[in-house]
């Protein structure tokens, strides 16, 4: 965490992976972040993984640093509080993000009403205001038929939701887009984005839908190979397998320093009349190139080849499973300062990344865990709605809002 939006509030209603990233984000770089939910939980309160607990990492891992608020949104009163909470005063204040557009009391036309410089940030499915996720998106567009084996004739999902990581990055770009605008202008706005369309810019610029209109051989899979490059993966004497690259020329060059295999380059050169300095040449005599390394590879452990690599500088990995990456890699605990071993409650102790960001106008900090349901249900009806300890009690007496630890405050005698 950082506290370089210090003194910044944001209400977050969401479910899902784009939107709770987006808060989750601002909140590390240390803006106030409050998230309502529903009393009983939000879509997404018991989103696998599980604790052996039963309590749900997805939420912990995507709400962290936040306040929690938990409020029936189903009653009347349930809903004028979260448009009290969006639209509550502050010059760094009146700032939503949301991908639960309800029209009529929840949409950025409504809610404006009690504060006219409102700042909406609203993610949708797709630009015609239908649900999608990942796991809809990357089908329509093609992704999963260029994922996969070679010669693999079903489609492959993708296991990392990459559209939602981009576009709850792109929410955090928008609002603090829009806020600067407020900030030079004085006037709100909403703010659109549809998670397709996001899916669809990507896919752009990175050139995938000019290759389809304009080249007439349609894009196949190509397994663990670097599309367009060199990069392949190879099983090792000892049965690991590595990842190694060579996709820049230096990359090139020192993989073939490394194995030693000039000569056998060399004579691949003269029998394809093309030369391997050219990345686009290496792509299309992979499969060659792929056979002068492999007997390399086979005849060597990874304890002997991590060095020699490391030394002259490679690129490369070795593929581990999840588990083995956290017990090995150092990267993935304490020993890199974004970590921190935190006691997360309800789940236990694990560790846990603060923002991958540093800026240098103050220390990074530690990351913070993430509340319980409705942990600062009364903190934030005091000091952002401004009611009374009385009214506060009568709201919990009535179910309309929930706390895991609120005390009713004692009569005076």
């Amino acid at each position: 965490m950082t506290h370089i939006l210090k003194g910044m509030r944001v209400v977050e209603g969401s479910a899902f992976v784009a939107v709770p990233l987006a808060g989750m984000t601002l909140a590390q770089m240390g803006a106030d972040v409050i998230r309502f939910d529903r009393i009983e939980g939000g879509l997404d309160a018991g989103r696998w993984p599980l604790a052996p607990t039963g309590e749900s990492l997805f939420w912990a891992g995507l709400n962290k640093g936040k306040r929690s608020v938990a409020v029936d949104m189903k009653s009347e009163e349930g809903r004028e509080l979260v448009t009290r909470i969006v639209t509550a005063p502050g010059e760094d204040a009146g700032l939503f993000l949301t991908n639960l557009r309800v029209r009529g009391w929840m949409d950025y036309d409504t809610l404006r009403q009690f504060r006219s410089d409102l700042i909406t940030v609203t993610l949708t499915g797709d630009r015609h205001g239908r649900p999608q996720v990942d796991y809809t998106v990357n089908p329509a567009l093609g992704v999963p038929d260029i994922t996969g084996p070679e010669g693999h004739d079903e489609p492959v999902a993708n296991a990392v939701p990459a559209w939602d990581l981009i576009a709850g990055n792109l929410c955090v770009s928008s609002l603090l887009a829009a806020e600067r605008h407020r900030l030079r202008h004085g006037t709100g706005q909403e703010v659109e984005l549809a998670l397709k369309d996001v899916a669809a810019a990507a896919m752009g610029h990175l050139g995938l839908i000019g290759d389809a209109v304009l080249n007439e051989e349609e894009r196949q899979k190509s397994g663990n190979a670097l599309y367009g490059a060199y990069g392949q993966d190879f099983e090792c004497a000892d049965g690991e397998r590595v990842m190694v690259i060579g996709l820049t020329g230096r990359q090139w060059s020192g993989l073939v320093k490394a194995t030693g295999t000039a000569n056998a380059m060399a004579h691949l050169e003269t029998r394809t009349g093309a030369s391997l300095r050219d990345e686009g040449t290496r792509w299309r005599v992979r499969h060659e190139i792929t056979a002068i390394l492999k007997p390399w590879f086979a005849v060597r452990a990874v304890s002997e080849i991590a060095p020699l690599f490391d030394k002259m500088g490679l690129t490369w990995s070795q593929f581990r499973t999840i588990r083995r990456a956290v017990a090995e890699d150092p990267d993935l605990s304490s020993a890199n300062p974004m970590f921190r071993t935190l006691e997360q409650p309800g789940i236990g102790q694990y560790p846990v990344p603060g923002a991958p960001m540093t800026f240098s106008s103050g220390p990074r900090k530690a990351p913070v865990a993430a509340p319980r349901l409705g942990a600062h249900t009364e903190e934030v009806l005091g000091d952002v709605v401004g009611m009374t300890d009385t009214e506060i009690a009568q709201l919990f007496d009535r179910g309309i809002v929930q706390s895991p630890d609120f005390v009713r405050p004692r009569t005076a005698a």
